[in-house]
């Protein structure tokens, strides 16, 4: 059904929305988003360089071009990400500071207020095919079948969207 392939895009869209929330830990994913103003083209980071974690606080951003190391840098600056980039010469370091309990709990109502968006969209979802159910001329029984199998599938991908929640404030909240 058409219905369970929108909500698994919904659920892949939370899980990347989830990922630019740092967690404390270096991940590529944090710079998701960032573009970079390359020959005038804005480009994301991850095509102009390879990124890589080499500890678990630190993110090294090597250039395939070292000409557009001053251009990432300023693209990583302009994106306000929290984190000041390091200019080696070579290649950017950006070195994740510890997040402070405050910080910590933010990144947690940031967390649930993406969740919740999620949850929006697949009532949304379930609401667009109730409707199309409703426009079909289906007997009584094989309509009300159909908005169960639609409500059974918005209450699994709402348990898995809290189940992410859950997880995400986990790794949040761990020092």
């Amino acid at each position: 059904m058409d219905t369970e392939k929108r909500m698994q895009k919904v659920l892949e869209n939370l899980d990347e929305r989830l990922l630019t929330i740092r967690a404390g830990r270096a991940n590529p994913g944090m710079l998701n988003g960032i573009m970079v103003l390359y020959y005038g083209t804005p480009t994301p980071i991850q095509s102009l360089a390879n990124i890589t974690v080499p500890e678990a606080r630190q993110l090294f951003i090597k250039p395939f071009d070292r000409g557009v190391l001053k251009d990432i840098e300023r693209a990583i600056n302009e994106a306000n990400i929290g984190i000041t980039p390091v200019n080696n010469g070579e290649m950017i370091i950006l070195t994740i500071p510890e997040l402070t309990e405050d910080r910590r709990k933010e990144y947690v109502k940031q967390s649930k207020a993406v969740c919740e968006e999620a949850k929006i969209a697949l009532r949304n979802v379930r609401q667009d095919a109730n409707n199309e159910i409703k426009k079909m001329e289906l007997s009584e029984d094989e309509e009300k079948s159909s908005l169960e199998e639609v409500q059974d599938l918005i209450t699994k991908y709402n348990k898995i969207v809290d189940e992410k929640q859950k997880q995400k404030e986990t790794e949040l909240m761990a020092v």
